[in-house]
């Protein structure tokens, strides 16, 4: 029986492709983002479900500049009712949560990936799916240059920090 893998996350998991302006639109191939490569590891028993949208925080707050629809855990939530059953689950955000208008420490971000983990340990949706792993990867560091300089500000500390929290 084939096995579901849903990657949940940010323009990272998307595949969203260096950007030299906040108008670039490109994303990487299949075959070239993390998840595809992933799967193609895992081979013909495991099916993929790439969740990927870029600018996708872990924290509950709306973003006051890309909108409410950024909200991981509604997003979570949204992706664990629509694509039943799941085997595996990997979350890898936290970069976008580093934008200061958030006003958030690493810890704070830490605490909403915690978030995501609590609504994924859910019993109700665990049962629903007959119970699945968690995979927490932490994102890169960001690199505090390019298109979103500003907007990043100060973000490569609090994101270099993630891992260990």
């Amino acid at each position: 029986m084939q096995k579901t893998l849903l990657t949940f996350g940010d323009s990272n998991t998307h595949g969203t492709m260096p950007m030299t302006a906040a108008s670039d639109n490109f994303r990487y191939g299949v075959g070239q983002r993390w998840p595809s490569v992933t799967a193609q590891a895992l081979g013909s028993s495991w099916r993929l479900i790439e969740e990927g949208l870029p600018g996708r925080t872990a924290t509950a707050a709306c973003d006051p500049i890309m909108g409410a629809h950024m909200n991981g855990q509604i997003g979570l939530q949204i992706a664990l009712g629509s694509h039943k059953p799941i085997d595996l689950l990997t979350i890898m955000l936290g970069t976008n949560d580093c934008k200061p208008y958030f006003g958030l420490t690493a810890q704070g971000i830490a605490s909403a990936v915690a978030g995501l983990i609590a609504i994924a340990k859910d019993p109700d949706v665990q049962a629903k799916h007959g119970g699945f792993e968690i995979l927490l990867i932490a994102p890169p560091v960001v690199q505090e240059r390019g298109a979103f300089v500003a907007e990043l500000w100060q973000a490569a500390g609090k994101s270099a920090a993630l891992p260990a929290l």
